[in-house]
Parts: C-alpha cells; structure tokens; sequence
C-alpha cells in the first residue's frame, strides 16, 4: 500500500515522536535484559520476531513487489543492520555514556550530508534545533556519566561509524518517500526488519543463539520486538513521508527525554539538573523541528502550481497534434484579391469596427455586446452602403446584421402563416 502523496506534517510529526518514545522505552529495558542475555542475540531475535509479527497481520504485504522495492529494503536493512553490528561490538570497550552520546551525533551528521550530497538549504530554525538537540544529547549523556573508565578509540570510531549509517539510512527513507512510483511503506518496514535480523543473526551465530530463559524475560522481548522494533519502524517510515529527512532526525533525537522521564515514573530514580536542563534543551529542539504551518502551506501551493504547469503542458502537447497540416501551399481562388479601401464605409458611425480593424485595433467590448445584441434581435440595422467593401479579416457584421432581419423578417411571416 502507497503512502498518500500529501504531507501531513502534524501526523508525520507525531508519528516521529512516537518513533521516539517506543526507542526510548527500550533502552532501560535492554539495560535489564542484557545482564542475562548477550547483546547480539537480542538483536537479532527481537528484529526477527518484529518482521514476522508485521509479516503475520499483512501476509500478502509482500506480493506484488516490484524489484526495486526489494532492493531500497534490503539496502535500507543493511544499513540499519550494519549500524546496530558496529554499535554492539563497540558496546563492549565504550561507556555507554559516550555511546550515547556518539550514537547521538547522527542529529549533526544529517544535515551535513544532506547538505553535502543532496545540496539540500535548510531554515536557519533547524540549524538551531540541531544545536539545541546536539547540547541536549551532550547533558544527558556525558555530563551524567562523566566518571567512566577510559574508552577505545576503535570502538568509539565504529560508534560514530554507525551514526552516520543511520543518518544515511534517515536520507534514503525520505527519498524514497518522495518518489512518484508508489512508497510501500508496509513492504519496506518488513523487508528492513527480516534483513536487519538475519544480518545480526550471522554476527550473533558464532557462540549459538540464547534464548530468554523465563516468562518476565520474554515479556520484555516481546514489548522491545513488537512496540519498540515492529511500531517503531512502521510508524518512522509513515511519519518520514510527511517531514523531511533533518527535523525527522531532530524529533526522533529526543529518545534521552522519553528516557530519563521512564527512569523517574517506573524506577523511582531522582530528578537532578541534567534531567531538567537536558529535558529543556530537548523539547527547544523538538518544538523548532516541528513544520510550520505556513512552510505547509507554501508546499502546497507550489505544488499546486507545479501541478498547473504540467497539466498546461499537456494539454498544449495535445492540441499540437491536433493542428491539421495542409498537404500543400494556399491557392487563391479566381479573381483579383479584394482591396481594403479606408472609405468604403459610408456610415461609419453605425460599423466603426470596419475602420478600426483596418487601423490594427478593435472595438470596445461595450460596443462588440451592443452589436452583437442587435444582431440577435435583427434591429436598427444600418445602411446598405456600410457594408461596400470586404475585409481580409472576415465578413463585415453590417452583412451579419442584415441576414439576421432577413431570417427574422422570413420566420415571422411563415408563423403568421401557420397562425
């Protein structure tokens, strides 16, 4: 199924945040979940059951597909993919105040390649917001996790290299979204997971899979895959197709906040300064990534004009083919071709248009309605000697004018007749 053609920013907007909310949610619950099962097998299990689940409620999502659709999907997985391998191998020699914080920096390292690659301006408000984002991420992550052991400078790098593959990933989503063959976003969101899940199944195969080893266990599995994994996806994929690539980036950049704010309600943990001035920072950047209704608002307008503009074009494409071509040059009839002469119009009061067309002019509008309405009732009619000549341009109207009194003069008497 296609996304509709016409951005919805509010919907896309609050689809993102909840892209935000169902990632944030899954950090503390990975953080629990990971002491009794290794990293990469969590991985790969909850991607795996998020596309079969999605797969499960749409089976014939997949049908019908057409070969690029499958290739955007399993290029976006592998980038996805890719990402989530490098972060996991990193995790074991980096703090995870710092892996935070590097994961963090692809809300910078979109626009930059969106300005790079694609030569993309944006509004000097989302500068902003990617700054206020950025300090957000700075709080919320270095700043409270600060008295770590020291870190790998490869694992940091392998960080860093999976924030830019998921702002990569970011581009290419919206790209497709816009695109004018159709953007299958349910098709596209299962393709993504399978091939996300099998990639970080071959990266977790090499000590065997564990599985959740108790009920509570597979609670959380089933909260990270379905909401976290399966939703998230989903809803990031819709959501991109109404908001562009960077304020995407920026609104889903807000998982710290959805995070302290489930570490306060669930796990009862204190309120401290970096929470609230991370948390402020935070929703600064969230309000500034937010479409505008006038910037809305011009979109569609110039999409309407674009839109006006090739059906015009279209139409004068179709009237060009229907111009009828002579096969060979006019021929003038018998006789010497009429003479225009400037006096020919005795009355010229009464048939004024017979000089102004001569002139290269026309009538007023005014008067082409007056005319037009004696022609229709055949009244006053002007002299004969207005009509002594023939334009090249058409008949004179006084000739008009005078058949419509015969006409009038010829219908009246057979109805007098019939009476």
């Amino acid at each position: 199924m296609a996304v509709v053609a016409a951005p919805r920013p509010l919907l896309g907007a609050v689809l993102l945040l909840f892209v935000s909310a169902a990632w944030g949610s899954a950090f503390p619950l990975m953080k629990d979940l990971i002491d009794r099962l290794p990293v990469e097998d969590l991985l790969a299990e909850r991607y795996v059951i998020a596309a079969v689940t999605l797969a499960v409620i749409r089976p014939a999502c997949l049908r019908g597909l057409s070969r690029e659709t499958w290739i955007y999907g399993i290029v976006l997985g592998l980038m996805f993919g890719v990402g989530q391998v490098a972060q996991a191998f990193a995790l074991h020699s980096l703090p995870s105040a710092v892996s935070g914080f590097a994961v963090g920096c692809s809300v910078v390292i979109t626009p930059i390649l969106s300005l790079v690659i694609l030569k993309a301006k944006m509004p000097r408000r989302i500068w902003v917001g990617v700054a206020l984002a950025l300090a957000g991420m700075t709080v919320f992550t270095l700043l409270r996790g600060g008295g770590e052991e020291e870190f790998s400078v490869v694992a940091l790098v392998a960080t860093l290299f999976a924030a830019a593959l998921y702002s990569g990933h970011t581009l290419l989503l919206a790209h497709l979204s816009k695109l004018e063959v159709g953007f299958h976003a349910y098709a596209l969101t299962v393709i993504q997971l399978f091939t996300i899940g099998l990639l970080c199944g071959v990266f977790a195969a090499r000590d065997g899979i564990t599985l959740p080893g108790n009920a509570p266990d597979w609670v959380i599995m089933a909260h990270l895959s379905v909401v976290s994994c399966a939703l998230g996806f989903l809803a990031r994929a819709y959501g991109q197709a109404h908001v562009p690539a960077v304020p995407s980036q920026i609104l889903m950049s807000s998982q710290p906040l959805w995070v302290a704010a489930i570490a306060v309600i669930w796990f009862h943990e204190p309120v401290g300064w970096s929470m609230l001035v991370g948390g402020c920072l935070m929703a600064g950047a969230t309000l500034l990534a937010l479409p505008s209704r006038t910037a809305s608002l011009g979109k569609k307008r110039r999409r309407r004009h674009a839109d006006l503009l090739a059906i015009a074009g279209l139409g004068a494409q179709a009237l060009a083919g229907l111009k009828i071509k002579r096969e060979g040059p006019v021929k003038p009839r018998g006789g010497p071709m009429p003479y225009i002469d400037k006096s020919a119009c005795e009355n010229v009061a009464a048939c004024p248009w017979q000089t102004r067309s001569l002139k290269g002019g026309e009538p007023s509008l005014e008067r082409l309605i007056e005319r037009a309405t004696v022609i229709v009732r055949a009244k006053a009619l002007s002299k004969p000697g207005c009509c002594q000549s023939i334009t090249l341009v058409g008949r004179c109207l006084c000739a008009m004018m005078a058949e419509s009194e015969q006409t009038r003069t010829t219908m009246s008497r057979q109805w007098s007749q019939h009476s």
